[in-house]
């Protein structure tokens, strides 16, 4: 089975994405997501010691009713981060809104918001929003995606149906994020709701697993967020239960085919971004050595722009790697590129840029053919160990400068 190009609805779940001023232009701008019976639910949150209002109320509301949530509200234009109590009263009074037109308690309702960190959130607009989005609870999954876009250019969605010996249930996700993405337990916003059956501890697992080898393996800018989560909601509905361990391994792989294809469409859509980047490195003394390299490679603003400019800079990425805080021998290193999943995991067909210490001979057009290309893999394998770690990044234009230096203009 392989991931829909079309979002699959999921039984008893419905969805709206709605204009309530937030945005200009009357563009989508909030988002809800109900459930028509409660939910298991399991939730990952960033780690930024700055955590906005709707971070800490969701941070509650897994720890204290995990197995009870109906519904999730999203706004954009206010990440009602660094606002004081009166920001905590705000994500409060979002909730209970909620649940009351929805006939549940507010406890029962997650909060996310997304947007210019430092100001309260304008909540006439809000309320504008929550009733707008109720009246148009439906199965418009495309439209709700788009409402929790902030400078995304494009919606992201994936959504699969996992048949068995027992039945068939669904599992469908929706993301946002571009900018201010170096994750850390999670990355920007996503919702991912399933009518599978499961209980508490297998969501939070299930979730923790996926997110660590998918969200937690991109990067656009090095920045964490202050409002990142990440949300898994099962409602059951589908009856069917996820109750042995090939059932659980199965599910966790399909959760994991969603969250890395929401993934890797948030690198490919960073700000400014032209070029998707694998950058795959190998052969480290463990995965965690492999990991900081990668990420230091993938970072790297000299890296990034030269892959934007189709400058094949081999020198570059491997001072990158150097200065990650990781012991390597480069005369053992081996860096490579090309174009191509398959080829990249086949050593013999990458085109070798630095071996033995040294730049190769190289066919210098060959090189900027590769970084031309909108999606590129580099790989460094450093031939010491079993350690290895794959991060999905990409390249920064000036468009990047452009965007984030008018943020709030």
């Amino acid at each position: 089975m392989s991931l829909s190009d079309q979002i699959l609805p999921v039984k008893g779940f419905r969805v709206a994405g709605v204009s309530c001023g937030l945005k200009p232009n009357d563009l989508p701008d909030f988002a809800l997501i109900v459930s028509d019976v409660p939910c298991v639910t399991a939730g990952v949150f960033t780690t930024n010691m700055v955590k906005a209002a709707p971070v800490l109320w969701g941070i509650a509301r897994i720890a204290n009713e995990s197995d009870f949530i109906r519904a999730v509200a999203i706004n954009t234009g206010c990440a009602n981060a660094a606002t004081g109590e009166q920001g905590l009263q705000n994500a409060l009074a979002t909730a209970k809104a909620v649940g009351d037109k929805l006939g549940v308690d507010e406890h029962q309702v997650m909060v996310m918001s997304t947007g210019v960190i430092g100001t309260q959130l304008p909540m006439d607009k809000i309320y504008k929003g929550i009733e707008l989005a109720h009246n148009a609870l439906g199965d418009d999954w495309e439209t709700t995606a788009k409402a929790i876009m902030t400078t995304d250019t494009v919606h992201k969605m994936a959504s699969v149906t996992v048949t068995t010996d027992k039945g068939s249930y669904t599992i469908t996700g929706i993301a946002k994020g571009a900018g201010m993405i170096a994750p850390n337990m999670a990355t920007m916003l996503s919702v991912i709701v399933t009518d599978a059956k499961l209980v508490v501890g297998q969501a939070q697992i299930a979730l923790k697993e996926a997110n660590e080898y998918t969200f937690n393996h991109i990067t656009v800018d090095g920045d964490m967020s202050t409002n990142d989560t990440v949300l898994l909601m099962a409602n059951g509905m589908s009856g069917h239960v996820i109750d042995s361990m090939y059932e659980y391994d199965n599910f966790t792989s399909f959760l994991s085919m969603i969250c890395e294809q929401l993934a890797k469409s948030i690198a490919r859509d960073g700000e400014g971004a032209t070029k998707l980047v694998h950058v795959d490195v190998r052969g480290a003394l463990d995965d965690l050595s492999a990991r900081k390299i990668a990420d230091a490679i993938a970072t790297s603003p000299l890296v990034k722009t030269a892959i934007y400019g189709g400058d094949p800079n081999w020198g570059r990425i491997m001072a990158a790697a150097g200065r990650a805080g990781v012991s390597f021998n480069p005369d053992k290193a081996r860096l490579s590129i090309s174009t191509n999943i398959e080829i990249n995991k086949l050593d013999s067909h990458n085109l070798v840029l630095f071996e033995d210490g040294t730049g190769t001979n190289y066919d210098e057009e060959q090189a900027k053919a590769i970084f031309a290309k909108s999606e590129i893999f580099i790989t460094l394998d450093l031939n010491m160990g079993q350690g290895d770690a794959l991060v999905w990044t990409c390249d920064m234009s000036h468009d990047y400068i452009s965007i984030n230096s008018h943020y709030r203009s």
